[in-house]
């Protein structure tokens, strides 16, 4: 009888979670697809112990009509100095469906 491996819980945030963690090019290139769709992007957080609630801190109010890729990564890079040990997320907030066209998770916290 085959040895049965134990079984070992990964929390999963969103659908990109399923994939290894994105190197600096690539959340640079889901920024620059957030802008090219004509979204607004936003960064929210949330502590590690309630990463499944409805309702994340919103980090400063979405940065409507962005479209400099540096801006966003900077407001990401200055939610992690504040709270470095949360999850931080990007949302792409699109205008016309009134909804979330893209979010994901871009730091998991210490």
């Amino acid at each position: 009888m085959a040895e049965v491996q134990e079984y070992k819980q990964v929390r999963r945030y969103e659908t990109f979670s399923y994939l290894p963690p994105f190197s600096a090019e690539q959340v640079r290139a889901q920024i620059q697809y957030i802008i090219a769709q004509g979204w607004n992007p936003a960064v929210e957080h949330i502590e590690p112990n309630r990463p499944f609630t409805y309702y994340w801190y919103m980090w400063k109010l979405p940065m409507f009509g962005e479209r400099n890729v540096d801006a966003v990564l900077a407001e990401l890079e200055a939610c992690r100095r504040e709270y470095p040990n949360h999850l931080i997320r990007l949302i792409g907030y699109d205008n016309y469906t009134q909804s979330q066209g893209l979010s994901f998770v871009v730091y998991r916290g210490s």
